[in-house]
């Protein structure tokens, strides 16, 4: 939600509470000095019912409000959490370079190291910022794209960061027609990114994913399975909102920002498509979907 918009809800229901204090009050003296009077306890009733469902408005958005809060607080304690970690590795094998005499191999090493610690933070502020923009207004110039080739990419750039062979994610393309799709391709490949490292994410064990790309009426759908730790049913819709993250025992060992989903659904519906997750449950994996309106042109 923008800041001016928020701004506004939370202005509302101060008024509205102010409002209904202010109502309850004039309610109790009106009472107690005209109480014999039929019309005035029926306007008073009517006014009363307005009181209670002031009062359970505020109460909702005051939960709401607390819930959200706890969320930032999570996600600013997650990203201090991944800025911190790379930037401590990296200044300790520079200082290991400079105080110490290494051989190729050991520099080599450590240069490798230090290049996935910067991949790293460039990911998470990557995050942050296109999560940032997605709240932004403004329609982007969309061009024609094969979204196959788009998913191949991803996947060899997956494939290579985790070290993953053939074995570990699969591909499949199993569209009638070539797969092309009206959109941004930085913005699609942030997208498949996104579902590609969630998936490894929640891959405890051995690491098994498919990727299909798929024929759907006038759409088309990437779907991304994993065999790992699954998602229960109760969190299937709110794994997409803004730092949420399932699984609050899982979550303490797995690292993130809370963003990725939530830039997947963002960028779906940018391009008119959505995007939605199964799961039969704990432990027994899931699949994450991303559906694009086709171009047929």
């Amino acid at each position: 939600m923008p800041i001016t918009s928020r701004s506004k809800t939370i202005a509302f229901f101060i008024v509205l509470g102010a409002v209904s204090v202010a109502i309850a009050l004039a309610l109790n003296i009106t009472w107690v000095i005209r109480w014999r009077e039929v019309g005035m306890i029926v306007f008073g009733v009517i006014l009363f019912g307005f009181v209670i469902t002031a009062v359970t408005l505020n109460t909702i958005f005051l939960v709401r409000e607390m819930r959200r809060s706890e969320q930032h607080d999570s996600f600013v304690n997650a990203v201090t959490h991944e800025l911190k970690t790379p930037i401590a590795s990296i200044r300790l094998y520079l200082e290991t370079l400079q105080s110490r005499e290494l051989n190729d191999v050991q520099r080599k090493q450590f240069y490798g190291i230090m290049l996935q610690d910067t991949d790293r933070l460039l990911h998470t502020v990557e995050q942050v910022l296109h999560a940032g923009h997605l709240g932004q207004r403004g329609k982007k110039t969309f061009q024609r794209l094969n979204l196959s080739e788009i998913v191949s990419e991803c996947a060899l750039l997956a494939q290579t960061r985790h070290h993953l062979t053939a074995e570990n994610m699969r591909l499949a393309d199993h569209t009638s027609a070539p797969p092309f799709v009206q959109g941004d391709p930085e913005d699609l490949r942030s997208a498949i990114n996104n579902l590609l490292e969630n998936a490894v994410k929640y891959s405890p064990g051995k690491i098994e994913i498919t990727i299909e790309i798929l024929d759907e009426a006038k759409n088309l759908l990437v779907r991304v399975t994993d065999k790992g730790q699954g998602i229960p049913q109760s969190e299937l819709k709110r794994i997409f909102r803004r730092f949420y993250r399932a699984n609050e025992r899982f979550r303490q060992r797995v690292k993130g920002t809370g963003l990725g989903l939530f830039i997947v659904r963002g960028i779906a519906e940018r391009h008119g498509g959505s995007a939605y997750a199964t799961s039969e449950g704990e432990n027994r994996g899931a699949t994450v979907t991303l559906r694009l309106p086709r171009d047929s042109s």
